[in-house]
């Protein structure tokens, strides 16, 4: 026990090594007070190590949360000290959302942004955040704007790039890719602590390389929204945090269960994260998740349980109260440094190419990529979701349809167009729609079988439904229409793989006949009406 617990507090130490520069750098991709980010992870740390389950997982402001919240910022009018206020409802309403889906038992909703949408999100999201640290790395003052238009700008600017913080940032940069590979190493705490002393021995702002300056860690009475308008803007605009944040989070915290053989379930950690998140607002600090770049750290820093998170807490807050002077004199382009290798991971084409080499959703990858990088981080987001859920209804709206033979003597009925072996007959049609018939299919499915069924010599048609564990009202009738044209024309259709609850639903919809006529399977469908049996006995 003894070992365990030395495990996880010199992991939570490395951890806070990583913890602590990277809020400080997020606070300032929101265009926050450092001590924002700060708090934030001290206090959702605590809490999630109390009451979630992931070992692995650290609970702080992410890089896309502090990119989403900069932009949901800038579409709010207000001054400065409302911004303020309305940052922390953002993060108390993203709590509440999260603990709304968790007492429905919502967790599935993160499945709602298809990993290929969410890796061009990433991709995309990656390259803006650099691009908005490059004016730090550079030394130069760049007003916040598209992201095309931002490296316009810098390349207009290249005559008055500070020499100092380039040669500071692009060795921070370089030192922390090359500490990558020693991954026990706290490798942002000896960056920031070799570039920091350095920042002090040569006097750099005097060199003109800014330094992150004075971090409070205090509570201040911030003006919180007054109107019930500015509250219904607020909720609107916390949804997509809330949805980005657990996608983000589910995705880091069940990869890396899924290494450790951890179990953990998504409904539970939705419930974590409200909480954690309601901490946050309570301490005005920022929305939180868990980040790839920080679990993965603690990972590799070898935590055995929750603990080191807390750990990682506690140290973070030591460093916040008594390393205020040190921290004052980070110089920015280290900060920007660390930012920057934190995600070059997701600057990788690879997962994009695998898309392309598995022909597909490449290009709704690549459409979620460049939503980011031509619209900006909240709208690019919220096209990026509405393209996860158009795709998923545009395949459903448009299942194919496959003709269905029997494999030699077996009982196995298989696609003819995939398995042209397979033989049929013509008394029989055998079809299968290929998805769960629906609201969105029932009737262009449907019809497009029929028309097939009646131009064929077929006498009874065979309509598999093992894509269908439930009908809603739309397929119930749809299917009732189609038994009707099909007896119209003078042919038998039998439901093949019908489900039990897909029987019972026939049967209350006046569809007695047509429930009782079903088979379990293609082959006793076949049997049936070779035999000429009308039911089960």
């Amino acid at each position: 026990m003894s070992k365990t617990v030395g495990k996880d507090l010199i992991a939570g130490f490395a951890v806070a090594g990583v913890m602590l520069p990277e809020g400080v750098a997020y606070a300032g991709i929101a265009g926050l007070a450092p001590g924002r980010a700060l708090l934030a992870a001290i206090a959702a740390g605590l809490v999630y190590a109390l009451i979630g389950r992931s070992r692995f997982a650290v609970i702080a402001p992410t890089s896309s949360s502090a990119a989403i919240l900069a932009a949901a910022l800038a579409g709010l009018p207000g001054s400065v000290a409302e911004h303020e206020g309305m940052a922390t409802a953002l993060v108390a309403i993203v709590g509440l959302i999260f603990l709304t889906l968790h007492l429905f038992q919502l967790g599935s909703l993160a499945g709602f942004i298809s990993r290929p949408v969410l890796r061009g999100f990433a991709f995309g999201l990656a390259v803006v955040i650099i691009v908005r640290q490059l004016p730090k790395l550079l030394g130069v003052t760049v007003q916040a704007a598209p992201t095309a238009w931002q490296i316009a700008e810098l390349l207009r600017q290249a005559s008055g790039w500070n020499v100092a913080s380039i040669l500071l940032g692009g060795t921070a940069l370089t030192a922390l890719l090359w500490l990558r590979r020693h991954p026990r190493l706290p490798g942002a705490l000896l960056v920031l602590t070799g570039g920091t002393a350095l920042g002090i021995l040569l006097d750099l702002p005097a060199r003109g390389v800014a330094v992150a300056g004075p971090i409070h860690i205090e509570w201040t009475a911030t003006a919180m929204p007054h109107s019930f308008a500015l509250w219904s803007r607020l909720v609107q605009l916390a949804a997509p945090i809330a949805l980005i944040l657990f996608a983000e989070s589910w995705g880091t915290m069940r990869s890396l269960a899924l290494q450790h053989g951890d179990a953990i379930t998504a409904n539970h950690e939705l419930g974590a994260l409200g909480a954690s998140n309601l901490a946050a607002a309570l301490v005005q600090g920022m929305p939180v998740g868990a980040g790839f770049s920080a679990g993965s750290a603690n990972e590799a820093a070898g935590a055995a349980s929750r603990l080191a998170g807390a750990a990682a807490s506690a140290a973070l807050l030591v460093l916040a109260l008594f390393g205020g002077r040190w921290i004052s004199q980070i110089p920015e382009p280290v900060l920007a440094a660390v930012v920057i290798a934190a995600l070059t991971h997701a600057l990788s084409p690879a997962p994009l190419v695998r898309y392309f080499r598995l022909n597909r959703d490449q290009w709704i990858a690549v459409a979620a990529a460049l939503g980011v990088l031509s619209l900006g981080v909240m709208a690019g987001m919220l096209g990026a979701i509405a393209l996860s859920i158009a795709a998923l209804l545009y395949a459903l709206s448009h299942p194919t349809i496959s003709e269905l033979g029997r494999v030699g003597d077996s009982h196995d009925y298989v696609d003819l167009a995939r398995h042209p072996e397979a033989r049929t007959t013509s008394a029989l049609a055998l079809f299968r729609p290929n998805a769960p018939l629906m609201f969105a299919n029932a009737e262009p499915a449907l019809s497009a079988i029929a028309r097939k069924a009646i131009a064929s010599p077929a006498g009874t048609v065979i309509l598999s439904l093992e894509e269908s564990n439930d009908l809603d009202g739309t397929a119930i009738e749809a299917l009732g229409e189609f038994a009707d044209e099909l007896g119209k024309a003078g042919k038998r259709l039998i439901l093949a793989r019908a489900h039990d609850h897909v029987r019972d639903v026939l049967a209350n919809a006046g569809l007695t006949d047509l429930a009782r006529d079903s088979t379990f399977s293609v082959a006793d469908a076949a049997q049936r009406a070779t035999t000429g049996d009308k039911a089960w006995p």
